[in-house]
């Protein structure tokens, strides 16, 4: 089977490249044309409609797996067109050049669609409320695909980081090194917000094993199985303060850091953002791992794989 990827060159596109490989032909897409260490491969800008119209006439595709998008959460409350851009019209335009041509989408979405002030882990059916402009575009992202009529399955994911890009766990080792080195003390993390850190290859690795049982189903099959909504991420919960200790505490272990300070807990409101953040986003993940018998390990067994992997590098 034929893949397009869109967002190769991102935090979970770069894993995607990896897992999605021994499925068929994969043609990789970057909003420059160009993968990281410079190797040539398809331009596709989804802030710009023109590029993405080329890329996606350029040639047939059995399926296309949208790893792009406008993350940057509180920028994005400056950039609302631009991320409703990416996000919300762009999907729209997918969606029907996959009706269009028969492709079945895979795409992304995020907790952000929920409003936060949930006791439980969100299901799918839940009511979304999103609390800002990324949450909003997110969700008419989602919407734009669904009215396509296209064969389509939408995955919401959560907390995602990587051994790679710009992410949270990226993030505080940077910030370990800087306190240690300059010996300003302690590191202060958010602790009234709760989620499931989920690590890019858990997301890529997923996907290649729903796509892998999607390509031995008749397309009636298909369409009655895979096509919908569903959460992916990883088992369990903490906070963001818990994870930035887990990762401290185990990055110490590993080597990864010289020394190791100390992480405080502060309130949301003791560290304000342009945007708001949903104070409670874990998501339900049992339909998933019940229709498609997948396997979602604590988020505690994904920060030690990625940590092991940095280590290796």
């Amino acid at each position: 089977m034929k893949i397009l990827l869109l967002g190769a060159n991102g935090q979970v596109g770069y894993e995607l490249q990896r897992a999605l490989a021994p499925l068929g032909e994969l043609q990789p897409a970057t909003r420059s044309g160009k993968l990281p260490g410079g190797a040539d491969c398809l331009a596709a800008d989804l802030g710009d409609a023109v590029s993405l119209a080329q890329a996606l006439k350029s040639t047939q595709w059995d399926i296309m797996v949208n790893a792009a998008a406008y993350t940057a959460v509180d920028r994005a409350e400056d950039e609302s067109e631009l991320a409703q851009r990416i996000n919300g019209d762009a999907l729209g335009e997918i969606g029907a050049w996959a009706k269009q041509s028969g492709a079945f989408v895979v795409h992304y979405s995020t907790d952000y669609v929920f409003d936060g002030q949930g006791a439980r882990p969100y299901r799918e059916d839940d009511a979304t409320g999103p609390l800002g402009v990324y949450g909003r575009t997110k969700l008419a992202g989602e919407q734009a695909l669904r009215d396509s009529g296209c064969d389509h399955l939408i995955l919401r994911t959560a907390w995602v980081y990587a051994a790679r890009g710009h992410n949270f766990l990226r993030t505080m080792l940077r910030l370990a090194r800087e306190r240690t080195e300059s010996s300003k003390g302690s590191l202060t993390v958010v602790d009234d917000q709760h989620g499931a850190p989920t690590s890019s290859r858990l997301i890529a690795a997923s996907t290649a094993a729903l796509l892998a049982r999607w390509s031995t189903l008749a397309d009636r099959q298909r369409r009655a199985r895979y096509n919908g909504t569903y959460h992916l991420a990883a088992a369990g919960e903490t906070t963001w303060c818990g994870f930035a200790r887990a990762i401290i505490e185990r990055a110490g272990r590993a080597g990864l850091l010289a020394r190791v300070p100390e992480v405080a807990a502060i309130r949301t409101a003791d560290f304000p953002t342009k945007a708001r953040r949903p104070a409670y986003s874990v998501l339900d993940t049992s339909a998933l791992r019940e229709r498609f018998d997948l396997h979602l390990p604590d988020w505690q067994a994904g920060l030690d794989d990625t940590l092991a992997e940095m280590v290796e590098r």
